[in-house]
């Protein structure tokens, strides 16, 4: 069940999107949605910077946090859905452990694509952060994003680790509700194998009600991401299901290649799980 979900309410030109996206999620499962501004001067203060100058960057900032929040609350009104949204002030290194550490107490946490050049820095590592710290799962929304949920076709990347097998059940609120799912596996062991990868994972959902199929690709090692999103290119999903990759150690993220990749390229909302 869904029925807690934090949003990350970030300054960038596609917050609307993602909002509006967040609130479709909420609507869907009748779940309560708190998002969260953080105030946080974009240029923190430093050996040379008057006292001013500080006091005028951290104004800005929590005018921007207010923005923001203001138009979400109008957001979660014109929906009808219960809501709220917290406003944080933190330094601007603190932003990323801090939204992780909120992210534990909700069903799931819902983050914009970073886009760059038009998104500070920290959104990226707010999504890493929420990724490997949180510990539940993280809803990435494109910054192309325009429409809300749909869960006509979910498709879910499966190598069987214990990161796709995490995202698969913190999924299963979508996968149950959706109208079919890709068991996509991109199989970089032989093409002429007998095998049939996903077999497994698929009769599960069945069992729950999932109208399945698998998808084998064969790809080379290096190539897992650009398959992945050929796939969904081709077949339009309305949401890609898969783990997360890669490991966190004192602040630093490391991606793994298909996780950092998708997370550069990312078309459509995917949900991500560790």
């Amino acid at each position: 069940m869904i029925k807690d979900i934090l949003v990350n309410l970030s300054y960038g030109t596609s917050q609307d999107g993602v909002s509006n996206y967040a609130l479709s999620v909420a609507e869907t499962f009748g779940a309560h949605i708190v998002g969260t501004a953080f105030a946080y001067p974009v240029m923190g203060g430093g050996v040379g910077l008057s006292a001013n100058f500080s006091r005028a960057q951290q104004a800005e900032a929590q005018e921007r946090a207010a923005s923001v929040a203001a138009a979400f609350d109008e957001a979660t009104r014109r929906v009808g859905v219960s809501g709220e949204t917290r406003r944080i002030e933190a330094g601007i290194g603190d932003v990323p452990t801090q939204f992780a550490h909120i992210a534990r107490r909700f069903d799931l946490s819902v983050i914009g694509q970073f886009e760059s050049g038009r998104d500070h820095p920290t959104k990226n590592i707010v999504i890493e952060a929420a990724l490997f710290e949180s510990g539940r799962p993280v809803l990435i929304v494109p910054f192309i994003q325009k429409d809300s949920l749909k869960l006509d076709h979910i498709m879910v990347c499966w190598d069987g680790s214990r990161a796709a097998a995490r995202a698969v059940g913190d999924a299963m609120p979508f996968l149950t509700r959706s109208g079919k799912a890709s068991i996509v596996v991109a199989d970089i062991q032989s093409a002429k194998s007998a095998d049939l990868p996903g077999a497994d994972i698929a009769a599960h959902l069945t069992r729950h009600g999932v109208d399945v199929t698998i998808e084998r690709l064969p790809v080379s090692k290096i190539d897992v991401s650009n398959a992945i999103l050929s796939y969904a290119a081709d077949t339009d999903p309305d949401l890609i299901v898969m783990g997360g990759y890669g490991h966190s150690r004192l602040r630093e993220f490391i991606l793994g290649g298909t996780t950092r990749g998708m997370l550069a390229s990312m078309t459509k909302p995917t949900l991500m799980s560790h």
